[in-house]
């Protein structure tokens, strides 16, 4: 089990590694992406997927950032968010509800859109009624998303949804008020640019029933 990791601005990175739950069939990519971010002088990890024991040179990255936050961006991205609250006391930020089979043993602070988190992140607010909340860097000037935003085959996309027209792409267009430079996604080629994100919202939004 390989552990890819991406330096991707000053105080920002992010690792990639397969998830342990995938199958075949899964309308998501085996490999998905954890990311470690200090701002602010606020040390945070969002969806972190802890990486194998035998992966020392990324814990060791982790070590050396000894985060102090987790924020866990939607209901079923809880991932290993308990083991981080667990060995390094990270205060636990993320939705208000999760699914009955994945709900964490730590207690979670809920997060709404337009909430700003420690470090002066931005919680944000994707249009697809998933409960995701997109997360604004302001000092990295970086997008991350959860599901809202995937790149399979490596052209990013919007996930699809039956509103996409009516209520997602208002919101992602908002989003280019922010000044981000980067975009971040869970699933598929995992860093992007601010023009990769204009025209992913003039493609066809992305699903696995469309073949795409």
């Amino acid at each position: 089990m390989a552990v890819e990791v991406i330096d991707v601005a000053p105080g920002l990175w992010l690792w990639r590694q397969p998830h342990p739950a995938w199958e075949e069939g899964n309308d998501w990519d085996a490999e998905v992406t954890s990311v470690a971010v200090q701002s602010r002088g606020v040390p945070i990890v969002l969806d972190p997927l802890a990486p194998p024991p035998s992966e020392r040179a990324v814990w060791e990255r982790i070590e050396a950032l000894r985060p102090e936050v987790a924020v866990i961006l939607k209901p079923d991205h809880v991932r290993d968010v308990d083991l981080f609250a667990r060995w390094y006391g990270c205060r636990a930020l993320g939705p208000a509800l999760f699914w009955p089979d994945d709900v964490p043993r730590t207690e979670v602070e809920a997060i709404d859109p337009g909430s700003e988190l420690p470090g002066g992140l931005l919680a944000l607010r994707d249009g697809r009624g998933k409960q995701e909340t997109p997360v604004y860097l302001p000092e990295q000037r970086a997008l991350v998303f959860a599901d809202g935003m995937t790149a399979p085959g490596g052209e990013l996309r919007v996930w699809a949804t039956p509103w996409h027209e009516q209520r997602v792409l208002p919101a992602m267009r908002e989003l280019l008020e922010l000044p981000f430079e980067h975009v971040i996604v869970s699933h598929g080629e995992p860093l992007h640019d601010r023009p990769a994100f204009e025209a992913a919202l003039e493609r066809e939004p992305w699903s696995d029933w469309h073949g795409a």
